[in-house]
């Protein structure tokens, strides 16, 4: 019998048992449904959602406006940067990685914004902001769980975003938006986990298959929140938030992104080999071609040679 492709409900769920680290222990169907009781509560309150993203820069809606400007001026943006420092400090440290000087042939250290500007061109320049800006930073106060997958969601969302971003032309869809939205798509899911983690009891896991669609459901609900309250673009929020079979080129480049990135991570960890039928079936060339640039060793390519 011929393999028919996996579903993003069955990438989803594997996806979710392999972050959790869930055992066999399964919590009771009514202390799974108060944790969606609380997602959903959290959905319908997005100020109170963001706030339990681990760390949201405070310039993000002014930053969005200029990184949507096609003639971004680099003083305007070093201006706008200089009022966050941790913010300012990542992006020194990215635009200073080996990566950009060996393949642009640039001194050794790039010590101001213009500088960054400059080596990386602009829609470098955009990615890379976003993808600093846009990155949790996770508190050691957080709970174990929090702590374990808050930066394995963000490594998946960044491949997602390059996805995205890759396949978005094909499709007759923005890249840049569609970088945007891969790195937002599963903020709602950092949530979602810091939820599970304060709420779940320790010697059962909710993790059944009912559980774990809601999860994801209500987390991309809240995703879509926490973008329109950062201002991300119409377009952006549009394409979290759309499941259908009939949605726009920016939802289905988002959409693939996010398959391609999640299957990614699991070949990456273990948890299928890369050949598998359950992760290569139903893949293009030009699909695989994706995938294959999503790999943990390419994952530092230079966006902006595509």
């Amino acid at each position: 019998m011929t393999r028919q492709p996996a579903t993003i409900t069955e990438i989803d769920a594997i996806y979710y048992r392999w972050l959790a680290a869930a055992g066999s222990a399964q919590a009771t169907a009514q202390a799974e449904q108060q944790i969606l009781d609380e997602l959903t509560r959290l959905a319908s309150e997005p100020i109170a959602g963001a706030a339990l993203v681990p760390r949201i820069p405070a310039i993000i809606p002014q930053l969005m406006r200029t990184l949507q400007n096609e003639n971004m001026s680099a003083a305007e943006l070093s201006r706008q940067l200089a009022q966050d420092v941790p913010l300012v400090a990542e992006v020194y440290r990215e635009a200073n990685r080996p990566r950009y000087h060996s393949r642009y042939n640039a001194s050794p250290s790039i010590n101001n914004m213009e500088g960054a500007i400059m080596l990386l061109g602009q829609n470098g320049m955009r990615m890379l902001l976003a993808r600093v800006a846009f990155r949790p930073i996770v508190s050691m106060q957080s709970g174990g769980l929090t702590i374990r997958t808050a930066p394995l969601i963000w490594r998946q969302s960044e491949k997602c975003a390059l996805a995205a971003n890759l396949v978005a032309p094909a499709m007759q869809a923005n890249a840049f938006d569609a970088y945007l939205a891969g790195l937002m798509a599963n903020v709602g899911l950092v949530v979602a986990f810091r939820l599970i983690d304060q709420m779940h009891a320790p010697d059962a896991f909710p993790q059944s298959d009912a559980f774990i669609a809601q999860v994801f459901a209500q987390a991309r609900i809240l995703s879509v929140r926490i973008a329109e309250l950062w201002e991300f673009p119409e377009s952006v929020t549009r394409a979290i938030g759309q499941a259908d079979a009939d949605a726009d080129p920016q939802a289905q480049a988002l959409a693939l992104g996010d398959r391609l990135s999640k299957l990614r991570m699991l070949v990456d960890t273990g948890r299928f080999p890369a050949d598998d039928p359950f992760v290569m079936t139903g893949l293009s060339k030009a699909e695989l071609q994706v995938f294959d640039k999503l790999a943990d060793d390419e994952d530092d390519e230079d966006e902006d040679d595509e």
